[in-house]
C-alpha cells in the first residue's frame, strides 16, 4: 500500500462513523402522541417511551409527523422505518416487525347523546355506517366483520360527521373519542357507548429491519417496564381521563 492511501485509510478509520437516521412517524393521538398546534413539539406516553428508548439505544433517529395512513404507506416500503402507535392485530402481524407493547387501548363506539335505542353491542350495529378513520384498527376490525364504514383521513372530522348525519355510530379510541369532542366543545352532544376491543399499541416496523435491532429493543423496552420508567411516563399523563387510562394499561 502506498504511503498517501496508509495515511488516508488511517484517518478514515479515526473519523466518527455517519450513521443513517431511521425514520420514525407518528400521528396526533392523544394521550399516546400528541402534537402541538404548530407541529414543533411531539410528547404523550408512547412518543416518551420512544425517546427513551433511542436514547438508551444510541440509535439516531428522526421523527415525523403524518397522517396515519401516510405512515403505513412509508413504513411498508422503506426498510429502516416505524411507526407509532400501532394496534397489534391478526390482520396485521405478518406486515411487521414490533417492539412493545408501548400501551394499552380500548377502542370504543361513540354515539349522539340521547339518541333512542342506542345499540349496545357490537352486533347492534350491523345495521348501521360506522364513522372510522383510515387504515386504523377499528375499520379494520369493522371491515372485517362485513359492516359498513365509512372512512376518513382525520378522525377529528368524524364528530361532526356524525352530528350531520353522515353515519351512525363513530368507532375509534376511547381516550382519542373523548379528547376530540373535548376539543371541539361537543361533550354534551357525543357520548362514549361502549368499549368493543381492547388492543396493544406498538412500535411497528418494516419487515427488513435488522431483527437484531428489534431484539435489542424489545430487551431495553422490558428493561424500562422493569425499572419503573414506563409507569412513571405513564403517571405523567394521566391528567384528564386517568382512572380509564391508568386502568386500561393494568396499573
Amino acid at each position: 500500500m502506498r504511503a498517501g492511501h496508509f495515511a488516508a485509510a488511517a484517518l478514515a478509520a479515526l473519523l466518527p462513523v455517519t450513521v443513517q437516521a431511521l425514520d420514525l412517524y407518528t400521528e396526533n393521538y392523544p394521550p399516546f402522541n400528541i402534537v402541538s398546534q404548530d407541529k414543533l413539539s411531539i410528547s404523550g406516553i408512547a412518543t416518551d417511551k420512544v425517546r427513551e428508548l433511542m436514547r438508551r439505544s444510541g440509535d439516531n433517529y428522526k421523527l415525523t409527523v403524518v397522517p396515519w395512513a401516510r405512515s403505513v404507506l412509508l413504513v411498508q416500503s422503506r426498510a429502516d422505518s416505524c411507526m407509532f402507535s400501532t394496534a397489534r392485530t391478526p390482520e396485521r402481524e405478518q406486515r411487521y416487525q414490533w417492539v412493545g407493547p408501548l400501551e394499552h387501548n380500548n377502542l370504543a363506539i361513540f354515539g349522539r347523546a340521547g339518541a333512542p335505542h342506542a345499540a349496545k353491542n357490537v352486533a347492534e350495529l350491523k345495521s348501521h355506517v360506522i364513522g372510522t378513520k383510515r387504515r386504523d384498527a377499528s375499520g379494520e376490525y369493522f371491515a372485517a366483520l362485513g359492516y359498513t364504514i365509512d372512512p376518513v383521513a382525520a378522525d377529528a372530522d368524524n364528530p361532526r360527521k356524525m352530528l350531520r348525519g353522515r353515519f351512525d355510530y363513530w368507532a375509534t379510541g376511547e381516550l382519542l373519542g373523548l379528547e376530540i369532542i373535548r376539543q371541539q366543545g361537543l361533550s354534551a352532544s357525543i357520548v362514549p357507548l361502549f368499549v368493543f376491543l381492547q388492543v396493544d399499541m406498538y412500535l411497528s416496523c418494516n419487515r427488513d429491519m435488522d431483527h437484531a435491532t428489534i431484539a435489542r429493543w424489545n430487551r431495553i423496552l422490558k428493561q424500562m417496564d422493569n425499572d419503573g420508567t414506563s409507569a412513571a411516563i405513564e403517571k405523567k399523563y394521566a391528567g384528564r381521563h386517568g382512572e380509564k387510562l391508568m386502568a386500561a394499561q393494568g396499573r
